[in-house]
């Protein structure tokens, strides 16, 4: 009777924490930082090429508990960052394709981890430049490290992993939108 109701126990946890291929939910821009770019002075920019820089720490897709979440940008996440910044530049009207301003940079570390006790994290690092005419006029790595509580529970703490990497997004860029050499490099 306790060997069967051992190995129920463990059938449903296998169930909950069975390996699966996820999506990470579309951007949504943070109004903080759209309001940031608006009131910066800043000139009108376009967004060029973002790229991802291989390393352990730079995951895609992204490994949860034995699922695998996968951006929905062409299952990059170095077009993630990029299509974050193109939304945010754009509701801040400050987006222009004919800009001579080019945001360009790499993502290098971009990881959640969600342990079975405890809390979870994540961490996202990108390197963004910014050229004009030619010249580079800010070029440096911003990262951010971001914990939530989690759960034992894999039906509970993948979602919320999942849910939270635009959350860790916003704050990247929040990281960028704040810097005094960013607003001064894009005046």
């Amino acid at each position: 009777m306790i060997r069967n109701g051992v190995f129920l126990v463990a059938l449903w946890l296998a169930t909950l924490t069975s390996g699966c291929a996820l999506v990470a939910p579309h951007y949504s821009p943070l109004l903080e930082n759209v309001q940031r770019l608006k009131d910066a002075a800043m000139q009108p920019a376009k967004v060029g090429n973002f790229t991802s820089t291989p390393d352990k720490g730079n995951a895609n897709p992204i490994s949860i508990r034995g699922s695998s979440l996968n951006s929905p940008y062409e299952g990059s996440y170095a077009k993630y960052l990029a299509q974050a910044l193109e939304q945010e530049l754009s509701l801040a009207g400050k987006l222009s394709p004919d800009a001579q301003m080019e945001f360009s940079g790499a993502l290098q570390k971009n990881n959640i981890s969600v342990p079975p006790m405890g809390s979870a994290s994540g961490d996202l690092a990108a390197r963004f430049v910014i050229t004009r005419g030619g010249q580079t006029r800010y070029d440096q790595v911003k990262s951010i490290h971001d914990e939530w509580d989690s759960s034992f529970v894999g039906a509970v703490a993948i979602p919320r992993a999942q849910e939270r990497y635009p959350i860790m997004v916003q704050k990247l860029l929040s990281e960028l939108f704040t810097d005094p050499a960013f607003l001064q490099a894009v005046k």
